[in-house]
């Protein structure tokens, strides 16, 4: 299929609304502050950039900010994001499979500042696992694209089924089923479950001691989060499941919530909810570094 409708997704330009009130910076460390402003001008750079390489193109685009997006995607014939994998991710929530996504990370981490200042704090930026492109080689990417020399990967995501009617939304990370308050917990004697793709394998999964998977994989992960008496089988607190099993939870307290890729969209659950989990969900299209790189070599 040719691409010449695009849509361009942008993390917000004002990153850090809270540097300032009245003028008056509300950091009162010199370096983190000059960090912090480095951040937002690398990030409005890096749309500049995009947005004119776009202009040389063959291809009618426009701009939407991510927090202006509140309808599916229709109509486009791709979506580029700019920004991180945040940015990625929400726009997921956006776009069924027949839409490819190509991730701009607009603020890659840089190794030399987070070893200068790893003695004052974590200077990392973003880590862009989903994103294919950054300023360096964008104009090369999307040239690959729009000549038809790689195709997109398809990313799984979860289905979630409450009382056995499917949720609007697919988690392309994972979903997290716990009490309201995040310090609360539950009858199963734990502080809830995570469920989480191959993609969100790298994320919070990773974070609470899960294991990494194939980018491609099919297979969900799930672990019982913070057991507070965990029993003698090591595979019912943390394991996986292949694309024809599902996972079906029973909900025995009060209240409960689904949160479906961190604060993105969440639903509420009651006592004696069934929630059904699986991997039958429409997969995402998203163009991968590794698709590059075997194109190069």
């Amino acid at each position: 299929m040719a691409i010449r409708k695009l849509l361009l997704l942008l993390k917000p330009v004002d990153l850090y609304p809270f540097l300032e009130t009245d003028g008056v910076s509300l950091i009162k460390n010199h370096q983190v502050l000059q960090y912090l402003e480095s951040r937002c001008k690398v990030h409005r750079d890096a749309i500049t950039f995009c947005q004119e390489i776009l202009n040389k193109k063959p291809v009618e685009w426009k701009p939407i900010a991510r927090n202006d997006l509140s309808h599916p995607i229709r109509d486009v014939d791709m979506v580029i994001t700019v920004g991180g994998d945040g940015t990625l991710l929400h726009a997921s929530h956006f776009i069924d499979d027949s839409v490819p996504v190509l991730g701009v990370n607009s603020d890659p981490t840089q190794a030399h500042e987070v070893e200068e200042l790893s003695d004052q704090f974590d200077a990392s930026r973003s880590t862009g696992h989903l994103c294919a492109a950054t300023v360096e080689n964008f104009e090369q990417v999307l040239d690959d694209i729009l000549f038809g020399r790689v195709v997109p990967s398809k990313v799984s995501r979860i289905s979630v089924k409450l009382n056995s009617e499917p949720l609007l939304s697919h988690a392309l990370n994972d979903i997290l089923i716990s009490h309201p308050c995040p310090a609360a917990t539950v009858n199963c004697r734990s502080s809830g479950l995570r469920v989480c793709t191959a993609a969100g394998s790298t994320a919070a999964m990773l974070s609470a001691g899960g294991f990494l998977m194939p980018m491609l994989s099919r297979d969900l992960q799930f672990m019982v989060r913070e057991p507070i008496s965990p029993v003698p089988t090591l595979s019912q607190m943390h394991s996986a499941f292949k694309p024809d099993q599902s996972l079906e939870v029973n909900w025995y307290s009060d209240h409960g919530t689904i949160y479906i890729d961190g604060c993105q969209v969440n639903y509420n659950v009651q006592l004696g909810d069934t929630i059904e989990i699986s991997s039958d969900a429409p997969v995402l299209n998203v163009f991968l570094s590794q698709g590059f790189t075997q194109i190069r070599s």
